[in-house]
């Protein structure tokens, strides 16, 4: 299983609406912070602030490349998360299709 803090850093940083539309863009490809800015209409500190969090979380790199700094999505993180979220998926789906038969049970009993 992921470590929690890893979990803690990657959802932190999935919470904000702002690295949420950031990480949208760089599903597209690659992206100079200039081209991140831009659409979200937030300053270059902002959104190098916003890269931060998201580098510390694992689910961003950058690369400085002559005056531009190029971003690109760093997978991995997502990958832990996905994890994570699948297991409990499984584990609800089992619980819930237990409740089904159940209740599928229970009815064929009342008639």
């Amino acid at each position: 299983m992921v470590q929690q803090h890893v979990l803690d850093r990657a959802f932190s940083a999935l919470a904000d609406p702002t690295r949420r539309a950031m990480l949208e863009t760089l599903g597209r490809g690659p992206a100079t912070v200039s081209e991140l800015a831009e659409p979200l209409g937030i300053s270059l500190t902002g959104v190098k602030k916003h890269l931060h969090v998201l580098e510390e979380a694992g689910l961003v790199t950058t690369e400085k490349v002559g005056r531009s700094r190029h971003c690109r999505l760093g997978t991995e993180r997502l990958d832990d998360a996905m994890a994570w979220i699948s297991f409990y998926q499984g584990l609800w789906e089992r619980r819930l299709d237990g409740l089904d038969a159940y209740f599928t049970l229970q009815k064929g009993q009342d008639r």
